[in-house]
């Protein structure tokens, strides 16, 4: 047993995508976004359509395939062939279902494209596909990720080895190494530093009271005493 169920929809360029839903053995289901031209939109949705008596027959075939690499292939409806390539979404896209318009159950993660463009379309350079399917994530790839570090592939090598020889107890094999004169260093250090400040001269503290509870007697006084 094998179904089809498929969602139209507009993505950030105006191309049409097609979310099409795969039902083999009635529990295995596999999705996929099928991304065509408008033209070719209207050509599947009257092929699906079982009651338009108007549908011809040319229409009522669909394929697609891929050669050995995976990424490029053929889409055929009717006696049309039309080249498609295999991209990487910039993020994953959940897809839920519902049966109660209420209640959402997710069914599989998407995250990737198949891209069907016309005869004359030059085809994707690389494989990553620089958009999102909704208008926030137009151009998400260069406005909402960070961009890889430049780094120079031999310098990166070189280090590694570098590493795993030092972790192993050997050395490294370029090695830079710099002479310091340390006597400026001793000068400075010996400028900055402050003499240590002498101690207060400590005063007899006992000697003070003393003289300060007998208090000097003058000659007049003793002349009293004696009288």
């Amino acid at each position: 047993m094998c179904g089809f169920v498929l969602f139209f929809g507009f993505d950030c360029l105006g191309f049409v995508y097609v979310v099409l839903t795969i039902l083999r053995y009635s529990f295995m289901e596999e999705q996929f976004i099928l991304r065509v031209p408008p033209s070719v939109a209207e050509r599947i949705e009257r092929l699906l359509n079982e009651n338009n008596p108007s549908s011809s027959s040319e229409d009522k075939s669909l394929d697609l395939s891929f050669s050995e690499d995976g990424r490029g292939g053929t889409f055929v409806i009717g006696n049309d062939h039309f080249p498609a390539s295999l991209l990487d979404l910039p993020c994953v896209v959940e897809s839920y279902k519902t049966y109660d318009d209420s209640s959402l159950i997710k069914t599989a993660d998407i995250g990737q494209m198949i891209m069907v463009r016309e005869s004359g379309d030059a085809a994707p350079d690389v494989i990553e596909y620089r958009h999102g399917l909704t208008p926030p994530m137009r151009d998400a790839r260069k406005r909402r990720f960070r961009r890889e570090p430049d780094l120079n592939p031999e310098l990166v090598s070189r280090v590694e080895k570098d590493l795993l020889k030092i972790m192993a107890g050997g050395t490294a094999d370029n090695l830079d190494v710099e002479a310091a004169e340390q006597e400026g260093d001793e000068n400075a250090r010996g400028a900055n530093k402050k003499p240590a400040p002498t101690p207060a001269p400590k005063h007899n503290v006992s000697e003070n009271l003393t003289n300060a509870g007998e208090p000097d007697r003058s000659d007049s006084e003793e002349s009293d005493d004696s009288v």
